[in-house]
């Protein structure tokens, strides 16, 4: 029976927010409409706005409301608490009327009935303006956890009223320009999920930092989830690719351990039960809180949600989700859906860069929230009290964040927190208030003295820096919407996992140069080799370390494939479907050897350069089996991970036979060129490939021009010396024709063919001389994409060579061969 004050989850639609609220609205379109899809809720009910109304109107709190708040300024921090205070106290004292109780106790105990006596509830604020799209009200109003009674149910839901006068919400409702008396508090009564004994977290359907909408980003910590929103523990993330998801591939696309430090729990206190954290055991931080399969089973639920909610609204609508495993039970379920308000509401189109100018002397480092940089002083806050000393451009520096803060973050220039991670309440304020924050620093409160002149940095990559001095630095807002695309594909080089969603972001024909050895240095760390053979590591403490950061791993080997294929999947994602051409590893032996465990492993030449390195190693018994790692990391990306835009490279082929022993080895391994539309490049930097380039072109589907390698060979000048570093010019004529004659020899044998080298991103001279030619493509640093771009566009002018049509520019050829083919 439907009720003015009672309203069954499963009776509600998202239509229906002026009655129960958003968050209500919400859980009832999900229990509804996606039930049936496996989108699990816990059942419950909800008190409606209506009934909210009633208690104020039966008690006379209106007028007495209207007295406490009438002409409030709430940038007087004190008056707002002494006001707000009175305005809670008005609703809490107000007596629930019989008739509403009596319906309350039913709807509870059909609750009671469904889940049995043990049940607890989640009582949850609701209000009528929340969840909207312009305004989250995220942790404005007040939630109470494993209520267990009737009388605990209603003193919950008195409070849950009273909590709409909230300081920080009051003070929210004021900038968003929200009558007080224009918003009526809903709440939400439901099974109460015991993530306690289990786990809990965040969802995104969209990548917080760029605003990157094809992946689902999880996060997640032991325990009830207020310690992951609230920032005040480091949690486990996890990446997993919307695309490929709905192709049918069961893989998480990247993830990352979290500390989580500590987790909530309930306790036995005065009577009642209340909430504290407890730190959590070693073996515990060390895994993590969730399994594969249990991600997978969040980003379905997370893209059928988006699906929906995207189908209601007529457009993309990312989404913001909590969820939480229950210990009891074992089951997943979802707690609240809303519409994401920050990354997705970034102007499209424009790209914001922002770069440090100056080095200076690093304080602390944590995670990036946002890329931007900010300097100004340092206010440590180590007690809410301090807040009114805050002074607008400060830097915010703190232990966590809470929501009460919303008036101080509101001026702060940026945030520095201990403790969070990127879906904590510090990093969400700061992204919808536009400035940059470094979380989880560990102990910046102490690193930092408040009145220090600092620089806060997330401009490079996921890590977040904060240096002494107030450096200069540039930012600079692209408009990269209408900018024309030329014939010539204008790819990009990246090495770094962490800038590919931002890199993406540029105008750009996929990438022409994935470098792994920065995963390999940055990421794994350790020499794959001593990952295969630990036991020929001479050194304890060695064995030690890669014992440490392979001990979740059945295998240590294991970790290298993972780690490897979940970077270079990262990157594949970014730019997916375009192509991404992954040079298999080309580090030195001096490199190598530089890697944890490398030594037992490398021998010591003279000149490395010219040395053991890159197609030599993948078939000689020193390397052969760290070069299987490369590859099963490889195969994993494209067969399980679904990333077959993923295209191979072969660095550094001396000889034809080395070409062919390296194919050979390859397929050994399970990567057989044109099986499942796999195509292996060769890079084309020593002069024999361009001499006998018919014949490697019967081997390859395609050549990338590796000017440094090539200059060098030509020139006969070693890269590594400085002191005829005077002599190493790719301009040179020499250089020149060896690359005219690649061009040619590749369209001859229709081949792609493209350039991978620093020439065309140093000198403009170098990029209209490939335009001539008819080179392919040119992949060049993120930093000089946008100007290669301008410079081509008129070089293809002045050759009478129209720009891509919007049709040809977002239709990118994956197989880029083909494309060479068909131009040909």
């Amino acid at each position: 029976m439907t009720t003015p004050y009672i309203r069954w989850f499963s009776d509600l639609g998202i239509t229906d927010v002026a009655l129960v609220g958003g968050k209500n609205a919400s859980l009832g379109e999900m229990v509804r409409e996606l039930g049936a899809q496996g989108v699990r809720v816990p059942n419950g009910f909800a008190v409606t706005a209506q009934a909210y109304r009633y208690v104020l109107v039966q008690s006379g709190a209106l007028p007495r409301l209207h007295a406490a708040l009438d002409g409030l300024d709430v940038q007087d921090v004190d008056d707002l608490a002494r006001r707000a205070q009175r305005a809670r106290e008005i609703i809490h004292s107000a007596v629930l009327p019989d008739d509403l109780v009596a319906e309350i106790a039913a709807a509870h105990e059909r609750l009671q009935a469904e889940y049995g006596e043990q049940l607890t509830m989640a009582v949850r604020s609701s209000a009528t303006a929340e969840d909207l799209p312009t305004a989250s009200f995220a942790g404005q109003h007040d939630t109470f956890l494993n209520v267990a009674s009737l009388a605990g149910l209603l003193e919950a839901i008195r409070r849950c009223f009273a909590s709409l006068f909230n300081d920080r919400a009051i003070a929210y409702r004021v900038e968003n320009g929200i009558d007080h008396f224009n918003v009526l508090q809903s709440v939400g009564v439901m099974k109460m999920v015991r993530s306690d004994r289990a786990s809990s977290g965040v969802i995104f359907s969209i990548d917080t930092e760029t605003g990157f909408r094809d992946v689902v980003f999880i996060t997640g910590a032991w325990g009830l989830g207020e310690n992951v929103v609230q920032g005040t523990v480091d949690p486990d993330e996890f990446y997993v690719f919307k695309p490929t998801l709905k192709q049918g591939y069961r893989a998480v696309l990247r993830r990352k351990l979290g500390g989580k430090e500590i987790r909530m729990v309930y306790t036995q206190a005065g009577g009642s039960e209340t909430t504290h954290n407890l730190p959590t055991p070693a073996e515990d931080q060390a895994r993590y809180c969730i399994s594969d399969e249990e991600v997978l089973e969040l980003a379905d639920a997370t893209v059928r949600i988006e699906d929906h909610y995207s189908r209601k609204a007529g457009h993309a609508s990312p989404m913001d989700i909590e969820w939480a495993r229950d210990g009891v039970d074992g089951k997943l379920y979802i707690l609240q859906a809303r519409p994401e308000t920050v990354a997705s509401r970034k102007a499209p189109g424009t790209v914001d860069t922002w770069r440090l100018d100056a080095k200076g002397k690093l304080c602390i480092s944590g995670r990036a929230v946002g890329g931007a940089i900010a300097t100004g002083r340092a206010r440590v806050i180590n007690n809410i009290s301090e807040l009114n000393q805050f002074q607008p451009g400060e830097v915010l520096v703190a232990d966590t964040t809470m929501p009460d803060w919303g008036t101080v973050l509101k001026i702060a220039s940026a945030v520095v927190t201990n403790r969070g991670g990127r879906t904590c309440h510090a990093a969400i304020v700061a992204r919808e208030m536009g400035i940059p924050a470094v979380v989880g620093c560990g102990h910046a409160t102490a690193a930092i003295r408040t009145g220090d002149e600092i620089t806060v940095s997330c401009a490079e990559g996921s890590e977040g820096r904060v240096y002494a001095g107030l450096l200069p630095f540039t930012k600079r807002s692209i408009d990269v919407a209408g900018l024309a695309r030329p014939q010539t594909h204008l790819m990009v080089n990246i090495a770094n996992p962490d800038t590919a969603f931002q890199t993406a972001l540029l105008p750009n024909d996929g990438v022409g140069l994935a470098r792994m050895e920065f995963i390999v240095a940055e990421h794994i760390r350790a020499h794959p080799m001593a990952l295969v053979h630990p036991e020929k590591v001479e050194d304890a403490a060695v064995r030690e370390e890669i014992a440490r950061l392979t001990r979740s791993y059945a295998r240590p080997a294991d970790y290298f494939v993972r780690q490897l294929s979940e970077g270079v999947a990262t990157i594949a994602a970014a730019f997916y479907p375009k192509p991404v051409i992954v040079r298999m590893s080309d580090f030195k032996t001096n490199e190598y050897a530089s890697l944890l465990g490398g030594r037992w492993f490398e021998p010591d030449e003279a000149n490395p350069m010219i040395g053991f390195r890159g197609a030599s190693r993948y078939a000689h018994p020193a390397y052969a089996e760290g070069f299987a790692l490369e590859c099963a990391a490889m195969k994993r990306v494209r067969d399980e991970m679904g990333l077959v835009n993923v295209k191979l490279m072969i660095p550094f082929c001396r000889r034809v036979e080395e070409g062919e022993r390296v194919l050979q080895a390859m397929e050994t391994h399970g990567l057989t060129r044109g099986v499942n539309g796999l195509e292996v490049y060769v890079m084309c930097e020593i002069p024999n490939n361009v001499i006998q380039i018919d014949t490697f072109a019967r081997l390859f589907d395609g050549f990338s021009i590796g000017s440094n390698d090539l200059t060098q060979l030509v020139l006969g000048v070693d890269r590594d010396s400085d002191i005829v570093a005077f002599d190493f010019d790719e301009r040179d004529p020499g250089v020149k024709e060896m690359i005219r004659q690649t061009i040619e020899g590749a369209h001859r044998n229709h081949r792609h063919v493209g350039i991978c080298g620093q020439a065309p991103s140093d000198y403009p001279e170098i990029a209209q001389y490939l335009v001539e030619l008819g080179i392919d493509a040119m992949s060049v640093t993120p930093d000089t994409l946008l100007k290669i771009t301008v410079d081509v566009l008129a070089v293809e002018a002045q050759l009478g060579r129209a720009p891509r049509s919007a049709a040809q520019s977002s239709s990118t050829p994956t197989t880029l061969s083909t494309a060479a083919r068909s131009l040909s």
